[in-house]
């Protein structure tokens, strides 16, 4: 067995790079998205008891779609990743526009390039844990496209 070779001494000593997979798995970062899930589902339930609408009208489906859409236009992406509030918001935000454009495409199917935009957009957040990475960008780029549309 071979030991590493210490480097000389007063030679400088380079710390490592760290890279994407050095990124830990935050379980706050998981609990706050299923807590947005579970709020907006939860939402969405209580307005359609509430209504007696049972998300098959078309009406009922579109409120959803352009609700998702409201709360999408406030999801901030700039947000401050290490401010536990601001980050929380964030979350909380993605995950009631996903819920709510999935209630949607549920009540009617011409809603489902939304909810596949944002649940698209929502992955790629659990995903890299970080708003400025391309591929989220891009996919909420679309998703607010979508929106734009409606």
């Amino acid at each position: 067995m071979s030991t590493p070779i210490p480097p000389a001494h007063g030679a400088p000593v380079s710390s490592p790079v760290p890279t994407a997979s050095d990124r830990r798995f935050r379980p706050s970062l998981a609990a706050a998205v299923a807590a947005g899930l579970v709020l907006g589902a939860g939402g969405v339930g209580i307005a359609w008891a509430l209504s007696g609408d049972d998300g098959s009208s078309g009406d009922g489906a579109a409120d959803d779609a352009r609700r998702a859409c409201v709360t999408l236009e406030s999801f901030d992406e700039s947000a401050d990743m290490d401010n536990d509030a601001q980050r929380n918001i964030a979350f909380n935000r993605l995950g009631g526009a996903a819920a709510l454009s999935a209630a949607a495409a549920a009540g009617d199917r011409e809603y489902k390039p939304l909810a596949d935009a944002l649940q698209q957009v929502l992955n790629h957040q659990m995903r890299a844990d970080d708003f400025t990475e391309p591929g989220f960008r891009k996919d909420l780029k679309a998703a607010r496209s979508l929106c734009d549309g409606l």
